[in-house]
């Protein structure tokens, strides 16, 4: 089991800047790739950045450029740098955790626990 807990969201104006974290408790050792998903009203939930344990990274290309994701393994947590932000970017942002899990009698699998989502407004 992973808890996870995000902090940083708010309302800013466009242009502005925000930094989102995430906390991850539990199981951390099984901890493969974390990151941020996000979800605005009446779309579907959307990737926006992720981290393998490599240190890789991908991004959503509507945000590639302007945010960046950084991870700390010996505090378990995740951060996402947002810059040059836009009202488009305004959405619940959630923070996910891809743990290793064994299953009995099928194995080892990915199983991903998320966050409980926190406001991200981009508004004048």
């Amino acid at each position: 089991q992973v808890q996870l807990v995000e902090s940083g969201g708010g309302l800013v104006q466009p242009g502005g800047s925000l930094r989102l974290s995430c906390a991850a408790s539990g199981s951390t050792l099984s901890i493969n790739n974390m990151g941020w998903h996000r979800q605005a009203p009446g779309q579907e939930r959307e990737l926006v950045a992720a981290i393998r344990s490599g240190d890789s990274t991908n991004y959503a290309d509507s945000v590639k450029g302007r945010f960046t994701i950084s991870r700390d393994n010996v505090k378990n947590m995740v951060s996402l740098q947002m810059n040059s932000l836009k009202p488009e970017d305004t959405a619940v942002y959630y923070c996910y955790a891809e743990v290793r899990t064994y299953y009995p009698g099928i194995g080892y699998r990915p199983r991903n626990y998320w966050g409980q989502g926190t406001q991200v407004t981009v508004s004048s």
